[in-house]
């Protein structure tokens, strides 16, 4: 009996039998990655119910010297669950099945919940005691929490609340030999020593595997103020986005931007997706305001911010919500562009974050430096501007990425140039997405010598035998 043979006996003894997926047609969905673009052989699928199993798992799986691959909702944006197509095949380890929200604790503003809850029905469980887990993207009614957390996910409330590392108190993780370590605590000040948490967000399951977490929740607002509008261009934008920080404070929560054609693709790709204005505009932002109280005032807050904007000449067009129904239906447009550009064709996207004064450059530049290889290549703009946040995403048809001799290669020269400019701009080729497979020679690329050597030592230190999502996040 080899052992591979041996392992996946042992799990079956463990987890039961349908807990441990080995048959091709059950661990597919498992081994390629939502766009189609990843795909590898893992050694099964485990999918244990309780952090007991897990470290059961993960036990099993060091003692034999077999790699584990932590999986979320298997959303990634760059490769970061799927298994490599180098190296031992790995086990996978799904969390789909630890999905209980353990506790609230309303007044402490915090819960307690599973890595493999749904982040939807994360914010749904604050909501009913009145509070808001704010983190939100648009994988939300897919992707798990202990993904998130793992990939330290951003999303459109990142202005106001921060990213998840600045959502989280506490965390229960287990470790690469099977130890499992519980940090579940609900404290905002807590100054004895490392703040150990901080070494798994972020760390995208390669020194443990986050199984449940302590989340910080804030008051749940009780009205949205929101507008689309037409800035002149990505300049402008940036204006509008000061008056509304000057007047607004801290009720201003999402700042997206856009440009015509990622518009043009969720509404030709995606059904009951319309354009919100009148005519053609180059570019496009969707701006919310939120909060608990003053519901009147702040509408007119909004209203009146875009008409001084509009009255310095930065604005072309622009539309109030006016309902809940009307609300929702903007905020579709901006959580559809993942659906439209799969659909769309190939999109190299790139997750760059520059000073947030920087993005027009960042933009401009980014445009003329891919235009530089490829003349009149697609451009597909869609970010957070409030944070900084821009995905510049080259675009190609199916039948242009066929015909191209090397597109791979084409591929990773195009994405070199943004992320060059981006890091010229004191910036990062990683905002939100985490690193994966996609952004692995970057990391060796831009890192520091001293960047690489330390979180090198973290990895020899919480995992020795290199088992845990070996091959990623450290080159």
């Amino acid at each position: 009996m080899n052992t591979g043979t041996a392992l996946i006996r042992r799990l079956i003894a463990e987890l039961g039998e349908d807990a441990v997926l080995t048959a091709a047609s059950d661990v597919g969905g498992f081994t390629e990655d939502f766009r189609g673009r990843y795909k590898a052989d893992a050694l099964c699928v485990a999918q244990p119910a309780t952090t007991e199993q897990v470290s059961f798992v993960v036990r099993a799986c060091a003692e034999s010297g077999t790699p584990v691959l932590p999986q979320g909702g298997n959303t990634s944006l760059c490769g970061g669950s799927i298994p490599s197509t180098e190296g031992a095949r790995p086990v996978i380890v799904s969390l789909a099945r630890m999905r209980r929200v353990r506790h609230i604790d309303a007044a402490n503003g915090s819960m307690e919940v599973e890595a493999g809850c749904v982040l939807k029905a994360v914010q749904d469980a604050a909501a009913e005691v009145g509070r808001l887990y704010p983190v939100s993207l648009g994988a939300e009614g897919s992707c798990q929490i202990g993904g998130t957390l793992s990939t330290n996910a951003g999303g459109t409330s990142v202005l106001r609340y921060g990213n998840t590392r600045e959502n989280v108190l506490g965390l229960e993780v287990v470790l690469a030999d099977g130890s499992v370590w519980n940090g579940l605590r609900g404290l905002r000040k807590d100054n004895t020593g490392i703040d150990l948490k901080q070494l798994f967000i972020g760390a995208e399951g390669t020194l443990g595997i986050i199984t449940a977490a302590t989340l910080k929740l804030h008051p749940l607002p009780t009205h949205q103020s929101l507008a689309w509008f037409a800035p002149v261009d990505p300049e402008a934008a940036l204006r509008i986005l000061g008056m509304f920080q000057e007047r607004c404070g801290s009720s201003l929560s999402a700042y997206e931007l856009m440009n015509a054609r990622q518009l043009e693709l969720v509404i030709g790709h995606v059904q009951n997706r319309r354009n919100p204005l009148d005519g053609k505009h180059a570019w496009h932002v969707l701006v919310e305001l939120s909060n608990s109280r003053g519901a009147d005032a702040m509408d007119e807050l909004l209203v009146q911010t875009l008409e001084l904007a509009a009255e310095a000449g930065l604005i072309e067009d622009a539309i109030v919500a006016s309902s809940d129904t009307q609300r929702a239906s903007l905020w579709e447009i901006r959580h559809s562009v993942t659906e439209a550009n799969k659909k769309a064709g190939v999109g190299l996207t790139t997750d760059c974050a520059v000073p947030v004064s920087a993005v027009p450059r960042f933009i401009a530049s980014a445009s003329e430096a891919v235009r530089d290889i490829v003349p009149n290549i697609d451009l597909v703009i869609v970010g957070h501007m409030g944070d900084g946040n821009v995905h510049f995403i080259p675009m190609f048809s199916f039948d242009e990425w066929r015909a191209m001799p090397d597109a791979a290669a084409t591929g990773a020269t195009l994405r070199r140039r943004v992320n060059d400019v981006a890091h010229q701009l004191g910036g990062t080729f990683s905002a939100e997405h985490g690193v994966g497979q996609t952004g692995l020679q970057e990391m060796a690329h831009y890192k520091s010598d001293i960047e690489l050597t330390l979180m090198r030592a973290v990895k020899q230190a919480l995992d020795p035998k290199n088992l845990m999502n070996p091959g990623r996040l450290v080159p």
